[in-house]
């Protein structure tokens, strides 16, 4: 993945109960008789063309979302406005990952190599950024990161020395540290993460935390029952062997059952077999009976459900209803992340400041 050059790589990316099933019950203006329902996403005008990969969503009245040109914007009611709380100074920082605790505190990641990749943080709805952290090694490159709670929490790095590099806090993210990478296996040659959705690392219940990578011979999914000190691996079905392929987004709905998402990120390319399932918290990867037609960067399961997720990309947005086994596009737009709440909010976000909530 090294070997194109990261930063260049990365450039070329370019509900809860009835409500859900009502909104997935709406027609579809443009699906055959025959296909699945349209999930009924409505776009917000945002007023920018920035590409939002990072998503955050709090509510179904709260999000945020941050992405190019140090661009993060927040809502409170819906979507029907939108706050620009773009951190100052920041126009040239690319923002590919931000987690929210509420509509005040939220913690960005800016990637890129050397100084570029940066930790932000606010407490008062945007309104003032702290810097927490800044990348002094030139030879990581921050993709992502996730939080257990309100306070604790990782952010990773491609791998330095060999291993993929972990960085911790514990404070809600106005402090981190590098981890020890004993407990790392060994990467791949050219192995590493996509900054692609915000779901390069992600986390479920209060210690289990998964990284997903790709561009080596395997695309793997690495678990940590410890908060990221000590790690195990698992090739996730998902084709790799190249730079633009592995696994882009992961999302778990409880500490056993998870889903991987990704393909060939280049437009035009073939992405077979685009998604696979774990039900041993990532120990063992199937891949989808039928999965997603084209690659997809962001996935999440549907509020409450068991069996129900979204996978976005830049050609659509596929529904499964078995867990992830099968899927069926039921949306053209594009989007490169989604995300979707406890009280039944989902969102999704993408290019030319494309940010949407489900019906």
């Amino acid at each position: 993945m090294k070997a194109m050059g990261k930063t260049r790589r990365l450039m070329a990316l370019g509900l809860c109960g009835a409500a859900v099933t009502a909104a997935l019950a709406a027609p579809s203006a443009q699906a055959a008789p025959d296909e699945r329902r349209n999930p009924g996403w409505a776009l917000t005008d945002t007023g920018t063309d920035a590409r939002f990969r990072g998503l955050a969503a709090v509510s179904r009245d709260t999000a945020w979302v941050a992405g190019s040109g140090g661009t993060v914007l927040r809502t409170g009611d819906g979507g029907r406005h939108w706050r620009d709380v773009s951190p100052a100074g920041a126009g040239d920082l690319e923002f590919r990952d931000i987690e929210a605790f509420d509509r005040r505190r939220a913690v960005a990641l800016a990637i890129g190599e050397g100084e570029a990749s940066r930790v932000l943080r606010t407490g008062d709805g945007g309104r003032t950024w702290t810097e927490s952290f800044r990348n002094t090694d030139a030879r990581a490159f921050y993709d992502c990161l996730t939080f257990f709670d309100h306070r604790h929490g990782l952010a990773m790095s491609d791998p330095v020395d060999g291993r993929f590099r972990i960085l911790s806090t514990s404070d809600g993210g106005r402090n981190w540290r590098v981890l020890p990478d004993a407990g790392m296996p060994a990467a791949q040659p050219g192995e590493a993460g996509f900054a692609a959705s915000g779901q390069c690392l992600v986390a479920a219940g209060a210690k289990d935390v998964w990284l997903a990578t790709g561009g080596a011979a395997t695309a793997r999914v690495l678990h940590s029952r410890d908060r990221g000190l000590n790690w195990t691996e698992a090739a996730s079905g998902i084709p790799a062997g190249d730079p633009a392929r592995g696994v882009f987004g992961l999302a778990f709905r409880d500490r056993g059952h998870g889903i991987a998402v990704g393909g060939d990120y280049r437009a035009g390319q073939a992405s077979p077999d685009a998604a696979a399932v774990t039900g041993d918290a990532g120990g063992s990867w199937h891949r989808s009976t039928t999965p997603p037609p084209a690659y997809r960067s962001g996935v999440a399961w549907l509020p409450h459900s068991r069996s129900a997720a979204l996978a976005v990309g830049p050609t659509g947005t596929d529904l499964t209803r078995d867990g992830g086994r099968t899927w069926s596009t039921v949306d053209t737009g594009s989007y490169d992340t989604v995300d979707c709440t406890a009280d039944g909010g989902c969102w999704a976000a993408g290019e030319k400041g494309r940010v949407a909530r489900l019906r």
